[in-house]
């Protein structure tokens, strides 16, 4: 990948057209690019110019929206879509949960179609067959938002005894939590108290 010199100005617009391109299918108009910046059109137009020169950006003159960037521009690598992976969680037996160095990248599984208010998230390899019943298989990866509080019925991360986790969905009962298998095969687990470090919004198959 090529490293060009650029002006804060022109990598911002690289990144943003790179983003729409991703999001959108289209790239942004430079209108669309000046209010962003709070320029002039002219300015913007120069910026596309020069980067347009560098190779960093390839434009079709017989086409609207047709900016895109150049497969040899490396970019900043700051998308929400890449999550990182904490470690494996039990779904059958508690095991310890081990951070792990490593990232699960859902942008290059599929590209979004909309953007949303973005939330802390973290994601988890299953290990285990207790939550079949859900469609939470062994080797899948669940994607969780990073929360301490959780509703009778959501499937949650939770860290009992401040050294074992699990995945199991949460009720609240009286003077106990009950953490419940989705498998037939598994009894539910009692605590007095557990540490609620995500809930369960997205399961994504590696299969």
């Amino acid at each position: 990948m090529e490293t060009l010199n650029l002006t804060p100005k022109q990598l911002h617009i690289l990144t943003r057209v790179n983003d729409i391109r991703l999001a959108y299918g289209y790239s942004p108009t430079m209108q669309e690019l000046a209010d962003e910046l709070g320029v002039s059109k002219v300015t913007v137009f120069e910026h596309v110019e020069a980067l347009i020169r560098k190779g960093a950006l390839i434009r079709d003159p017989n086409k609207a929206r047709s900016l895109t960037v150049s497969d040899e521009v490396e970019l900043p690598d700051n998308r929400t879509t890449k999550i990182p992976l904490v470690g494996s969680i039990a779904a059958g037996k508690p095991i310890d949960a081990v951070e792990e160095r490593e990232y699960l990248d859902l942008e290059g599984m599929f590209f979004p179609t909309r953007r949303r208010k973005p939330v802390k998230t973290f994601a988890l390899r299953v290990k285990g067959d207790s939550m079949i019943e859900e469609q939470i298989r062994n080797g899948d990866y669940v994607i969780c938002e990073q929360t301490d509080t959780a509703r009778n019925g959501q499937t949650v991360v939770a860290l009992i005894d401040n050294e074992e986790a699990t995945l199991k969905k949460f009720y609240k009962e009286r003077g106990k939590i009950r953490l419940q298998p989705a498998n037939k095969k598994y009894d539910p687990i009692y605590v007095k108290d557990c540490q609620i470090q995500g809930v369960v919004i997205g399961v994504v198959r590696s299969c």
